[in-house]
């Protein structure tokens, strides 16, 4: 009877220990007019080809103990911009993201390593292309307050990462076409309603 009540007790503590982590973060929707993912690659040594991605999802952000926050963003791939119809095509196609089986990639963080008062690393899960791997984002805290226009408590941050195409199985034309992608990533923020 002693054990079960001191092991009741223990996870009653629990309980409340992760409800008060919880209720420290606070949660940001991202807004998908400010937010984007810049990708930038080589292109047979001749110049560097980008495009841009919308982003949605939501931070959960812990001011008081940044390394508990986390992110859970998804990244709308069949809705891609280059400025160019046709080379939109040719890069949703099946040769590279082939965004009609897989629309989306997402990224879901798993860890905060605070770097300074206004950067972190944050390391997390990719997937991409229906592949999933780890990868780091070197992230900085471009500002926090409340945004004059929409009168709500915003959060803005750039962030970047590199990675390597072939690891998610993208391999159109490797290795005339770089493997190494570069991603620059902007991302703005709004406090939910309480």
């Amino acid at each position: 009877m002693k054990r079960n009540f001191i092991y009741f007790i223990v996870i009653l503590f629990s309980f409340f220990a992760c409800m008060t982590s919880y209720a420290a973060a606070e949660k940001y929707t991202i807004d998908p007019m400010h937010s984007f993912v810049v990708w930038r690659i080589n292109h047979l040594g001749f110049s560097t080809q980008t495009g841009k991605w919308p982003v949605k999802g939501y931070l959960l952000l812990d001011e008081a103990n940044p390394t508990k926050s986390k992110v859970d963003v998804v990244i709308q791939i069949d809705d891609m911009v280059t400025g160019i119809l046709e080379l939109n095509k040719h890069l949703e196609g099946p040769l590279f993201f082939d965004s009609k089986k897989f629309p989306t990639a997402t990224f879901v963080s798993d860890k905060v390593i605070s770097t300074s008062k206004e950067s972190a690393k944050v390391e997390g899960t990719l997937t991409l292309h229906g592949i999933s791997k780890p990868v780091t984002l070197n992230v900085t805290l471009n500002k926090m307050g409340k945004n004059p226009v929409s009168d709500k408590m915003s959060a803005g941050f750039s962030a970047s990462t590199e990675i390597n195409r072939s690891d998610f199985d993208i391999k159109g034309f490797l290795p005339m076409i770089s493997d190494s992608v570069k991603l620059d990533i902007a991302v703005e923020a709004q406090k939910d309603a309480q």
